[in-house]
This record gives C-alpha cells, sequence and structure tokens, in this order.
C-alpha cells in the first residue's frame, strides 16, 4: 500500500466544515452534524429487490430492506440523533412501502421514535408521502446547509444532496479498489448512497465534472477506514 492511503484509521473522518458547519463523514455512509444533533443519510432504495422482481421478473435475494435498516439502525444507535434526514430515494419506487414486511415497517417506527423524521423527496419516491412515518419536504436548511436529494446546477456553497450514490476508484499496483465515497470540493457535499442494493457512478465521470469543476476530495469508505484521496489519483472505471 503506497503512503498515500494511509490514512485514516477511523470510523469517521475528523470533521470538515461546509458554509460554516462541522461534518463528520461516518463509515457508514452516513453524515453527522454535531451541533443540530442531526444524521443524514442518502438514496436508501428500500425494497430495490421486490422492485426488480415485480417489474422485470429478475430475482434478488430480497433482503436488501432488512439489510439497510439493520445499517442504520447501527449508525442511529451509536450517534443517538435528534433528528434523522432520508435525503431522497428512500425507497426505490412508489409502490415501496406497501411491499414492505410488516417488521421492517415496524423497525422503521421504532426508529423514528421521539425524533423528528424526515423524507427528502426524491426522483424515485416523489409519490410517496404516508404509510411511513415522519414527514416530507423538497429539501430542509439546516443551520447554513441546505439539505436535497439531487445536487443543483451551478455553485451551490453549503449544500449537501445524493442522487447520483458517488464511487472513487484506484488503481495500484496491479489491483484496483473501487468504494463507495463522500464527494466534496470544501463548497457543496454529495453523499454515498447508503443502500444496500445501492450501485455507484464513479466520480471522475461527466456529472461530477460540472459539479465540481476545481477538482474534488472523495473520501472512499473502506474496510474499517476512510480515504482521502484527491481526484488526480483516482481512475476512471
Amino acid at each position: 500500500m503506497t503512503p498515500a492511503l494511509k490514512l485514516e484509521k477511523t470510523r469517521k473522518t475528523p470533521a470538515l466544515f461546509l458554509a460554516g458547519e462541522a461534518l463528520t463523514l461516518d463509515l457508514s455512509g452516513a453524515l453527522w452534524l454535531d451541533a443540530h444533533r442531526t444524521l443524514v443519510v442518502s438514496d436508501l432504495h428500500l425494497e430495490k429487490g421486490s422492485s426488480f422482481a415485480a417489474r422485470s421478473g429478475q430475482f434478488l435475494p430480497p433482503y436488501d430492506t432488512r439489510e439497510t435498516l439493520a445499517a442504520l439502525h447501527e449508525a442511529v444507535a451509536r450517534f443517538d440523533p435528534a433528528r434523522v434526514v432520508a435525503l431522497g430515494d428512500s425507497f426505490h419506487d412508489a409502490g415501496g412501502p406497501g411491499r414492505m414486511d410488516p417488521g421492517d415497517h415496524a423497525l422503521i417506527a421504532a426508529l423514528q421514535e421521539g425524533r423528528d423524521w424526515i423524507w427528502i423527496n426524491g426522483n424515485h419516491d416523489r409519490a410517496v408521502q404516508d404509510g411511513v412515518g415522519g414527514r416530507f419536504a423538497d429539501a430542509l436548511v439546516v443551520g447554513g446547509l441546505t439539505l436535497r436529494h439531487e445536487p443543483s446546477p451551478g455553485a451551490a456553497p453549503g449544500e449537501v444532496a445524493g442522487h447520483l450514490h458517488p464511487v472513487g476508484k484506484v488503481a495500484m499496483r496491479g489491483r484496483a479498489v473501487r468504494r463507495r465515497c463522500f464527494a466534496t470540493d470544501g463548497e457543496r457535499l454529495v453523499m454515498p448512497a447508503f443502500g444496500a442494493y445501492a450501485g455507484g457512478l464513479n466520480v471522475r465521470s461527466p456529472a461530477f465534472d460540472a459539479l465540481f469543476p476545481g477538482g474534488l476530495t472523495a473520501h472512499l469508505l473502506g474496510d474499517g477506514r476512510l480515504f482521502a484521496i484527491g481526484r488526480t489519483m483516482l481512475t476512471r472505471d
């Protein structure tokens, strides 16, 4: 392993700052805003497996919702947030809540108990407006930050978004590592997908060039650590 990859060996990075707000990036893919006791997750894509089975007959093991909620439960237990924000595409489609196992509904209700829970509307689940508890919004302002699902075109200081499912790829010594990541330039942040079955878009793609014209740092979710990798070290797929 090269010295450039001998970075954080903890579950989370030291705080980064965006629009004057301290952000803690967690190895789970969640974002913690300590000053606001707010936990942010993006792109859960609950019931993606059942959606594929219903729409195309393509069978995926139907455990993605339970696995995603278990990871979310672990993050909630560790941070004990007063508020949880799910940053859009929480369900893979509008019918997702209706296909969920009753036990998964119960787990969501338990996670929401005693907390302010906000579902940000995404492009996959904009039609979901009831049956899952919490409240719904198109965007949410938290301190100096604006939380929304899709990144805005052009400059957007203080924006935290999801939608693109960023991944970073590093190649060295004949092997490559491709991992979900947080992408940031110090002005805005694009969060990794949290869902077990969510795919990813390489941060070297043109979609990210438009958002980060001056370059970005990808904080890769590694095995037991986060790796902060500059754009010049990242490779295309």
